[in-house]
């Protein structure tokens, strides 16, 4: 047996075979618990556990659950009354007996306990189920479960619903048998009573929902508004009683927004993903108010959406109304928005750090880095460059329209200050001459696109899906990888059906898609050769970046590379080196970061200069352990300039990954491609 729990009988105290009248002190009570028990006759051992705490973990809190508390409502003691008693001292738990109902509510009141067990057998003590709804009146017993002990039945089954009615939560079939009597604890315990405890800790969660400076709104799968905070009321003059049962589409919608935001956003959420951008809402009093809004989807059984999560934050500058912001903030909704659309399977947070609510620093409040991220790229100089040229477009003449769009033509290529021939046409052989000097034979366009300086003749082919033989794959593998193009592909199970060595395999597919071997004019054995040898030099003790990240990077590459305004923007060549970039992109990774690398002096960091440490090490390694092993060299049948090519956009791709570069490449790519091809798709072009 465990230790004993103290026991307070209230009102009457069988002792000795005798009753008495009047309740025990605690002194009395623990006297009568060293001496025995009248029923039994064995002695109790005075308890001498100390308290322990269960862990109990809630989602992203984690709980600490005390001894459970345990109120027996018996009349009078019988062996069903000591079975429990003794399964509470065997489990550990605090029990108190009662033997009258208004004994019951007094130790409730005062002990507060988790769970109640009521003699329903009896009817001719007292009404176990007026009693039920006596405790349930009570306000601090929302969250206590409530058993009801009922007879054997003789015949029929009889209905629960009246049990339920009045407020129990369980039955229990009267047996007598301390074991079942403690597996009904038990079973009570990790069911019905953990579950309340888990609900009673919601009661903490809405209350920091009802104190947040920030308007949030809960709705349902079907979007039936279900809980708004005050916040949200206050910012959005509406009560809460107005709102709550409404459909979302019942609310009045502000004019200010882009005819297709709303579809865009539910497109977006309705797949599961985050959604965050700038939004008008329209107040009771018809005024429209920007917010930043972020919406999170909450997957709950049976990995449904059960509800979704709106935050909603006013923007300092709200109350501009000018046509300028109108159009920065249509235009940050048309470029931004869809790299905000997050996939769970990365499991990305979003933070954003908002300005100080106060005149100190104390007062400021964070978010997450990803919208911080956002904004920062719409605030980048250039962007900021171009918006007020087309602004400008709008208004000018004709020509000086014309002579605008030739400026964002220069201002949307990156070597804004590389030195350029003037014209090309006086003496051609002096023009290559000092074009070699000055551009190393290879002149940039944008981003990571590359063209030679002279037009030499290349066998490119026109597009590249030819695939190659994937006969020695075995059948297990390959059925792994029949879904390999789309997004849901799940890289967990190949990495499982490989026996960790993911990246050859979904290489090997991939690549054969592509025709990456018919481009580089090698053999499907050197492929294979060299993804083996890149996969080994990828750490396998890494817990994330290993080979299945690699295969996991590689997969979403191809993915977008099949997307059709991708295709647009993209040659065959660029294709192929992003396909290699992605699967070499991280090899040979120490697991370390590089800040973690420059402070502890180590020798990559020292042979990199504390810049872009382990970007530039994949980069040179992957080209070293490709070209050291014609077995292996994919490159070794391509011609020298078309490798050059090649090769500079691999290594750009890979010392891209390099985070301080993020928003750079990011404004290169709104401004350099998203931009035209919007422009191009409105003319109809």
């Amino acid at each position: 047996m465990g230790c004993a729990s103290s026991i307070h009988i209230s009102d009457r105290v069988v002792y000795g075979g005798k009753e008495s009248e009047d309740a025990h002190s605690p002194q009395q009570t623990n006297t009568t618990q060293q001496q025995g028990n009248p029923a039994s006759g064995l002695p109790i051992k005075p308890s001498s556990c100390k308290t322990t705490l269960t862990e109990v973990q809630f989602g992203p809190m984690k709980l600490y659950e005390d001894q459970l508390q345990v109120l027996l409502v018996f009349a009078k003691e019988d062996s069903q009354n000591n079975g429990f008693y003794w399964a509470c001292e065997k489990a550990n738990f605090r029990c108190n007996v009662a033997r009258t109902p208004e004994a019951a509510l007094e130790s409730l009141l005062e002990k507060h306990h988790d769970l109640v067990i009521i003699d329903h057998r009896h009817s001719r003590y007292f009404d176990a189920e007026a009693l039920c709804r006596s405790i349930r009146a009570v306000n601090t017993s929302e969250n206590t479960v409530i058993v009801a002990v009922v007879k054997r039945p003789d015949r029929e089954e009889a209905s629960v619903m009246p049990l339920i009615n009045a407020g129990f939560n369980r039955r229990y079939v009267e047996n007598t048998n301390m074991m079942a009597c403690y597996n009904e604890l038990l079973q009570l315990e990790h069911g019905e009573v953990r579950a309340q405890f888990k609900l009673r800790a919601c009661n903490a969660i809405f209350t920091a929902l009802e104190q947040s400076q920030e308007a949030i709104e809960i709705t349902s799968e079907d979007q039936v508004i279900q809980y708004v905070n005050p916040a949200y009321e206050s910012i959005m003059g509406y009560q809460q009683g107005e709102l709550i049962g409404k459909e979302i589409i019942e609310v009045p919608k502000s004019e200010k927004n882009k005819p297709d935001l709303l579809e865009t956003i539910n497109s977006c959420i309705r797949k599961g993903k985050e959604w965050q951008g700038i939004y008008y809402a329209k107040k009771k009093n018809g005024d429209s108010v920007q917010q930043n809004v972020k919406i999170t989807p909450v997957i709950g059984q049976g990995g449904k959406i059960r509800h979704y999560v709106s935050i909603n934050r006013p923007l300092n500058d709200n109350n501009r109304t000018d046509k300028s912001s109108e159009r920065v903030q249509a235009e940050s909704q048309t470029d931004i928005q869809p790299s905000k659309h997050k996939d769970r399977r990365k499991g990305s947070l979003d933070v954003r750090s908002t300005t100080s609510r106060g005149s100190d620093g104390s007062s400021q409040r964070r978010h997450s880095s990803m919208a911080r991220i956002h904004s920062m790229t719409i605030e980048a100089p250039i962007t900021k460059v171009i918006n007020i040229i087309n602004a400008a477009q709008e208004s000018s003449p004709m020509p000086v329209a014309e002579a605008l769009d030739r400026v964002l033509e220069i201002l949307r290529t990156t070597e804004l200050y590389s030195p350029q021939l003037g014209t090309k046409e006086e003496d051609p052989h002096t023009n290559d001459l000092v074009g070699g000097l000055m551009t190393d034979g290879l002149r940039r366009l944008s981003g990571n696109e590359y063209i030679f300086a002279t037009k030499q003749p290349h066998h490119l082919p026109s597009h590249l899906t030819t695939p190659l033989s994937l006969n020695d794959i075995p059948p297990r593998i390959a059925q792994t990888m029949e879904n390999e193009d789309c997004w849901d592909f799940d890289v967990f199970n190949l990495e499982a059906a490989t026996m960790k060595r993911p990246l050859t395999y979904l290489g090997l597919k991939i690549f054969s898609r592509f025709g990456v071997c018919e481009f580089l004019s090698c053999p499907e054995a050197t492929l294979r050769s060299w993804l083996q040898v890149i996969e080994a030099n990828y750490h396998a003790t890494n817990s994330y970046h290993n080979s299945s990240h690699a295969s996991d990077v590689l997969h979403a590459t191809a993915y977008f590379l099949c997307k059709d305004r991708v295709k647009q923007s993209l040659d065959p060549i660029d294709e192929v080196a992003a396909l290699i970039a992605a699967t070499v992109h991280d090899v040979d990774h120490p697991g370390r970061t590089n800040s973690f690398l420059c402070n502890a002096g180590s020798e990559l960091a020292i042979l990199y200069n504390d810049t872009a440490v382990l970007e530039s090490h994949h980069a040179a390694l992957a080209f070293q352990i490709t070209t050291r092993d014609d077995k292996c060299n994919i490159f070794k049948n391509m011609e020298r300039n078309e490798y050059r090519t090649l090769r500079q956009a691999i290594i750009d791709m890979v010392l891209a990954t390099e985070m301080t570069k993020h928003f750079e490449h990011v404004n290169k790519f709104v401004n350099s491609i998203n931009k035209p091809l919007a422009a191009l798709e409105e003319n109809g072009t």
